[in-house]
This record gives C-alpha cells, structure tokens and sequence, in this order.
C-alpha cells in the first residue's frame, strides 16, 4: 500500500499529495503523515512553494470519525495537541502555500486548508467545519483561524450551525482565493504559486513570518516584529543582487541566499 500522504517535487514546487481513499479520512496516520511532509517541504533546497491536494475528487472530508468515537477524554487530551501541531506544520512552513480543494473540505479537512496562505477551490467543492453536530468543536485550529480569516461574527455562524459553504459564498467571504472547475484546481494553484520559484526565498520567509506572527501581537511589538525581520534580510545575498538588479536597472537573478 502506498503512503496516505506524501510530498512530490517538481519544478520547485512541493505537492504534499494526500492519498487515502474514499474521503481522505484525516486518521493519525495521515495527520503524521502530513506533519512529515510539511518538515520536508521545509528543509528541501528544491521546494520553493507548496500545494496541499487531496486529488481529483475530494480535498479531506474530515477526521476520522471510527477513530475518534471511542476515545476518552484522557485519551484525546494526550493526542490534541499532536492533532494541532501537524496542521500547525503546513501554517509553518516557511515557503508560499495554496490548497487546491476539490470535493469536501469539511472538518479537519477544512482545518488544514485554513492552514495554508492561499485556497483554490472547485467551483462544486464545499467547505465548512460540522464538528458541533457531532457534540464537538473544531479542534485542530479551526475555532482560531477561521475567526482570523472571515471575522469572529462569521465564524461563530459557520461553527454553530456546523453547515457547510458553497464556492461562490466562500470566495465572498474570504475563504477562498480563487475558484476554478473541479478538473483545472491543481494546475490554478501551481498556476498561483509558480511566480515564487526562483524568488527571493529568505524575502519570502521573512514576510510570511512578519505577518502571521505579527497577526499574534499588538501594533507596536508587530511593527518591532518586521524592523528585526527587516533588518535582518540586509545580511542576504538576495538583497544585495535586488539592489544591484535595481541599480543597473536589470532583472534580479535570485539564489534563496
């Protein structure tokens, strides 16, 4: 059998394809899996930008349900934090990501797009967290970055109710970046990501750190947050050959350096 999750490289994009038909259940096995996938995107020299697709037919319809019934709240308290952490990995990844949705994005499905930078959706996909029908909450980062994302007000809508959100209200509401036929979603989000190959990689790092972590402080220490991260891209090599490029008025050839 092969690996439920796994990361293919190609023209310094990283897929971190998730492979475990029907639905692509989120099992522990898989929520490993991704927190693997996301550690080598990260460390690879060759991996510029990162799609997260769960395949032609559906994104992630959710945990994994059989898993999760007979656990107790001793035993979810010990494995919370790890069901959280490995979604945190792709938020972490310090490289521009997109998720390419196709199908249900439900639950931790919807959890790990809402992990990502970017969500390109199949303009049949649906969306939503439906924990509360379950007795539950979201539980993998849901409550927080879907707050984040479309506003408390919206959010407490979408989490009580538990209904899922169709392509065009998604995009209305901020949930999604572009929408695209279900056959076209992968190619758009590589489409979306492919201008950072080649980048300034060390730039791209910086201003993703400078905004999701200043998105965490008051004003003041997010504007000391960027000068240091500011500050500390005068030691790279791409910000010299930026400048020079300026300068001499030619394009810039970046190394990530």
């Amino acid at each position: 059998m092969s690996d439920p999750v796994r990361l293919e490289i190609h023209d310094g994009i990283g897929t971190i394809r998730l492979a475990r038909p029907p639905m692509n259940a989120l099992n522990t096995e898989v929520q490993e899996g991704i927190r693997a996938a996301a550690a080598q995107a990260t460390a690879s020299p060759e991996v510029a930008a990162v799609v997260v697709y769960g395949g032609e037919k559906v994104f992630a319809a959710g945990a994994d349900i059989k898993e999760m019934a007979d656990m107790s709240y001793a035993a979810m308290s010990a494995r919370a934090g790890a069901l959280s952490s490995a979604f945190d990995a792709v938020a972490r990844i310090p490289k521009p990501v997109v998720a390419a949705v196709t199908g249900f994005a439900l639950g931790g499905g919807c959890e790990l797009a809402l992990a990502c930078d970017w969500r390109v959706v199949a303009d049949d996909a649906k969306l939503g967290q439906p924990e509360i029908k379950l007795g539950v909450i979201p539980g993998a980062g849901g409550t927080q970055r879907l707050a984040r994302l479309v506003g408390p007000a919206r959010a407490k809508e979408l989490i009580f109710s538990g209904r899922m959100v169709e392509s065009d209200e998604a995009l209305a509401i901020g949930l999604a970046d572009r929408a695209a036929p279900a056959g076209e979603v992968y190619e758009q989000a590589v489409a979306m990501v492919r201008p950072y190959v080649g980048g300034p990689a060390q730039a791209l790092r910086a201003a993703k750190l400078a905004i999701d972590g200043g998105l965490s402080m008051d004003l003041a220490a997010g504007l000391a947050w960027e000068s240091q991260l500011f500050a500390g891209l005068f030691a790279t090599a791409d910000k010299r050959e930026g400048m020079a490029a300026f300068v001499e008025k030619r394009p810039p050839h970046f190394t990530g350096e």
